[in-house]
């Protein structure tokens, strides 16, 4: 059995911000708590200009030669910069796809009845994406399923457009239709 000895690369490299006595190079680049440069200092003189100031000693850019040092609260800094996430998580759009199947050979009340799903589909801002399923021998006629589908996306023009033209695949047609982009206002009025 043969033993293989560890390598000397240490261990997972952690993406959590330096601070203070974790600083382990011997000079830093220093900017102060209002943005001045301050210049290239020893370590030693940065950490007690920051015990001086009350404040933090944060590595902004530890990939730079020599790191680049800031004079901060680092508590207030972590907060805020969680404050900017989560307002960008909330401002962020989920994309919501909803599906409809059809057949070739639907009858016209059904397809009444599947087309108003996707009219309140797409009024609420939603995609769809719709799927025609072929059984059987109607694998053999996909131009009935493509005319079916330019039918639905003609009736419902006003309220979006194809945004995935029809195509093929395997056993089932797919086409997918987004909102236009002012109906994705609507929805709280009508709610």
């Amino acid at each position: 059995m043969q033993y293989t000895q560890p390598s000397n690369r240490g261990g997972p490299i952690s993406s959590e911000t330096r601070i203070n006595d974790r600083i382990r190079v011997p000079e830093v680049r220093l900017v102060g708590p209002n943005g001045e440069q301050v210049g290239i200092v020893r370590i030693e003189d940065a950490l007690r200009l920051a015990q001086e100031a009350d404040l933090d000693l944060v590595e902004v850019a530890p990939q730079a030669r020599p790191p680049v040092c800031k004079l901060m609260d680092y508590g207030k800094f972590k907060y805020e910069s969680a404050q900017k996430a989560r307002e960008s998580r909330r401002n962020q759009q989920q994309t919501v796809i909803k599906e409809q199947k059809l057949r070739p050979k639907i009858d016209p009340h059904d397809y009444e009845t599947k087309k108003g799903h996707v009219s309140r589909f797409l009024g609420q801002g939603h995609k769809v994406k719709v799927t025609i399923m072929f059984r059987g021998r109607e694998q053999s006629r996909p131009e009935l399923g493509f005319r079916l589908l330019q039918r639905l996306a003609d009736d419902v023009a006003e309220l979006g457009f194809i945004e995935a033209n029809p195509k093929q695949d395997g056993r089932n047609m797919i086409m997918v239709l987004a909102p236009h982009k002012t109906n994705k206002t609507k929805p709280k009025a009508n709610a």
